[in-house]
């Protein structure tokens, strides 16, 4: 596509994001917790569009962290990091991936990828996953390429000596053997996962239960609100259950629009997940969310939102779904795309951060002025999360609030308790860590 050609796109893309300007969004910590701020839903011609354009972080930048925390630096020069898993021996994986390549289903298809695009989010990906062996300095002493050739790969899992993958259209086995750093074999597929043409929303987050014997995989919806019509939607917006062994599945929970990371609390080995909500009716709806996941449980998409808001863009209505919508946990404001969800396990990086849950904000452009964009931790009691969330890295976004230096996305804590994120935007692994350790 030449230069002339783009112009029409570019103009759009400004003109949306003029429109922004006239339909801000409100506080974001109205949004926050069990009880958020839920606007009337407004309706656009054209969805207002904050489109920051992403740029490379300059040298000896870093994002911010909070007080008592240093950053640095763990890997830079990937492609598109999303996931990150730390093997028993210390070892860090990077799952380098990106969509598939869906072609475009409706012109607002191709103008979102144009968007993403001038955030960054269009970046080629690995469809790798990568190594990285830390030395004595807690900088990587090695890096290899550990599997090649995937699929869109996002979620991993390792359970005794069997490495779990999730393609975005299956799951796949590797044999694993400690300390190795490259595995040849190409996988065996244990399940097959919603996928096909549209794979709208590509991303199969993994998460494994406590004793080890089933498997829950995030598979997102095919589209914002079924404007791609019903029959793609089948067997997506869901939570699955994998019997780790045979491969058979089942949908463990429904009506999760796009749950793109699942864990289990480590005190009372309840399932959780990060969802992010619908799009284009306001900046400040719907607000994504984190959640408790209840075996059969439906949470409303596509016909409704926090509990039994009704979303009355969908045809046909399903009332009877709608009184059985159960409303989340907590809110995290709106358009803030979480990605990923690591239980702290302790005060390895600050008593601050002993009992509760960092979630990434990738950040989202359906929002003026713009949301997400850090890491930030909710803090957990007796299982359930509590009070505001806490910012713990930022300054993703560049102090004009119009440019980007990263977006962050997969979380980890490294063999010392360091939080690892990874930067999908600055194609960087960064190391979050405690000023005096120990303290």
């Amino acid at each position: 596509m030449n230069a002339t050609s783009l112009r029409p796109i570019a103009a759009l893309i400004s003109f949306m994001s003029l429109a922004a300007c006239g339909s801000r969004g409100g506080d974001p910590a109205r949004q926050y917790g069990s009880d958020p701020y839920l606007p009337e839903p407004q309706q656009y011609l054209l969805p207002p569009m904050s489109v920051p354009k992403a740029i490379d972080w300059q040298a000896g930048e870093t994002p911010t962290v909070s007080a008592g925390l240093k950053v640095e630096a763990l890997a830079t020069g990937l492609e598109h990091p999303r996931t990150l898993y730390t093997l028993p021996n210390g070892d860090i994986l990077v799952v380098e991936s990106n969509s598939p390549g869906t072609e475009p289903f409706r012109p607002k298809d191709f103008i979102a990828g144009k968007v993403k695009a001038r955030a960054g989010a269009a970046a080629r990906g690995g469809n790798r996953i990568t190594l990285l062996r830390e030395a004595g300095d807690g900088n990587p002493g090695l890096r290899t390429v550990f599997i090649d050739h995937l699929n869109s790969p996002y979620g991993i899992v390792l359970v005794g000596d069997t490495l779990y993958v999730a393609n975005t259209d299956a799951i796949l086995t590797f044999p694993y053997e400690p300390g190795e750093t490259r595995i040849n074999s190409p996988g065996a597929k244990l399940a097959d996962l919603p996928a096909g043409p549209i794979d709208h929303h590509w991303t199969k987050s993994m998460t494994v239960s406590a004793d080890g014997s089933e498997l829950y995989v995030g598979v997102g919806s095919n589209s914002n609100i079924t404007e791609n019509g019903m029959a793609v939607e089948e067997g997506r917006a869901a939570i699955y259950e994998v019997d780790r062994l045979t491969g058979a599945k089942r949908i463990f929970a429904s009506g999760t629009r796009n749950p793109t990371g699942v864990a289990f609390e480590p005190q009372t080995h309840q399932l959780f997940a990060v969802v992010n909500e619908r799009d284009e009716i306001g900046p400040d709806l719907v607000p994504d969310y984190l959640t408790s996941i209840r075996q059969g449980g439906f949470y409303g998409w596509p016909y409704s939102y926090w509990g039994n808001h009704v979303d009355i863009r969908v045809h046909p209505q399903r009332p009877d779904l709608v009184a059985q919508a159960i409303k989340p946990d907590y809110g995290l404001s709106s358009h803030v795309a979480p990605l990923s969800l690591l239980f702290s396990e302790g005060q390895h990086l600050s008593p601050t951060f002993a009992n509760g849950a960092f979630i990434s904000e990738h950040g989202s452009w359906d929002r003026s002025p713009l949301n997400g964009y850090q890491v930030i931790f909710v803090s957990f009691m007796d299982g359930r999360p509590v009070g505001k969330p806490m910012p713990v890295v930022t300054g993703f976004l560049g102090k004009d609030n119009e440019t980007v230096h990263g977006r962050p996305v997969g979380l980890a804590l490294d063999r010392n308790g360091a939080l690892l994120v990874a930067d999908d935007v600055g194609n960087t692994v960064w190391r979050v860590s405690a000023t005096q350790p120990g303290r």
